[in-house]
């Protein structure tokens, strides 16, 4: 602290200068794990989302698929 070693305006000025420069970091960091909290309860929700949007991709998967081709008619007597 510049003001404690000397006696002057601009020391005084300086240090005020300094303590608002920390409280106003302080708040930033806090502000930034408020939004890194937010960011993760997103992250959980998206990944929730996607393992249900996976299930049901593999359960529309068969129904989209082309039928099987019928069985082809044999031409002719067939005795069976």
């Amino acid at each position: 602290m510049a003001a404690m070693v000397l006696n002057s305006p601009e020391a005084v000025a300086m240090s005020l200068f300094v303590i608002r420069a920390f409280v106003r970091m302080r708040e930033q960091l806090a502000a930034n794990a408020a939004i890194l909290k937010r960011l993760a309860e997103i992250d959980k929700t998206l990944l929730e989302h996607d393992q249900a949007i996976g299930l049901i991709w593999e359960q529309l998967q068969p129904l989209l698929a082309p039928p099987p081709d019928p069985p082809k008619r044999r031409i002719g007597f067939h005795q069976d």
